[in-house]
């Protein structure tokens, strides 16, 4: 992987179809390499871009972004099915009945066509029913441009509601959040061989990792004021080995496909 870091204009003002994006009102606090995996509450509302994917019983299933009021970033390993699951909105505590939470239904799934079982372009565009009313707990992120770079050891942040312990298959009740480098594709090919394509960018290894239930979810690194979405988590070790990297779709890699799916609606 390069060594620099190409900034877009875009990525540093936030602007992703029009609106704001990246800056949280309510501000997150991060400590280094706490993980996922016995891991550390986020600031309640502090990642407002994160979103809950649940089927009808109320099940959170995976994770995903809000790129604007009318659309939803996601795993395509997710099956998301729209006549059932619905995009839950500016939640902190999956158990709490206190916050106003937006339970949206899905209009359209468009999976990346490069999707395959070999999970390259991991990656589906998730099109509400209703616009999402946006605010101090819900806030799109920000889009990186196709040519940027992100280096090797880079901080970035990866949250979700996915198993917070290696003894228990359920699902966190409160956000979790973990600081986590870039690994470059060189040490990732290390351990994961062929499997890592240009689709994919690594992150983790380093006493944190992702993990089932965080599928879908966002990698974001921060630019300036703003965060980007860098990566959607997708695959790694079925044990969640915090010593192995984590795999994430490359949000670059299939930035024009995105700009062509939102502009076409």
């Amino acid at each position: 992987m390069a060594s620099i870091w190409i900034v877009s204009l875009l990525a540093i003002t936030g602007s992703v179809f029009g609106q704001d994006c990246g800056i949280p009102e309510i501000q997150p606090v991060v400590s280094d390499y706490n993980r996922i995996i016995n891991g550390e509450d986020a600031v309640p509302h502090s990642w407002p871009w994160q979103v809950s994917l649940q089927d009808n019983t109320g099940f959170h299933f995976c994770g995903g972004s809000l790129l604007n009021e009318l659309w939803v970033i996601t795993a395509a390993h997710c099956t998301v099915y729209p006549n059932s699951d619905v995009a839950v909105l500016g939640e902190h505590s999956r158990v709490s009945n206190e916050e106003n939470i937006q339970r949206i239904g899905i209009a359209k799934v468009l999976e990346h066509p490069d999707y395959s079982n070999s999970i390259s372009a991991d990656v589906t565009l998730l099109k509400l029913k209703t616009p999402a009313v946006l605010g101090p707990h819900v806030s799109p992120v920000c889009l990186p441009a196709k040519q940027d770079v992100f280096p090797e050891n880079l901080k970035c942040i990866t949250t979700g509601w996915g198993r917070p312990s290696t003894g228990s298959f359920a699902s966190a009740i409160i956000l979790q959040q973990v600081a986590l480098p870039i690994v470059g594709e060189e040490d990732c090919k290390k351990q994961w061989g062929s499997s890592v394509t240009e689709s994919m960018i690594c992150a983790g290894a380093a006493g944190a990792s992702s993990c089932h239930g965080d599928s879908g979810g966002p990698l974001v690194c921060q630019i300036g004021d703003s965060w980007s979405l860098v990566g959607i988590v997708s695959w790694g070790s079925s044990s969640c080995n915090i010593k192995l990297p984590a795999v994430y779709s490359r949000v670059t890699y299939v930035r024009q496909w995105i700009d062509e799916q939102i502009t076409s609606g």
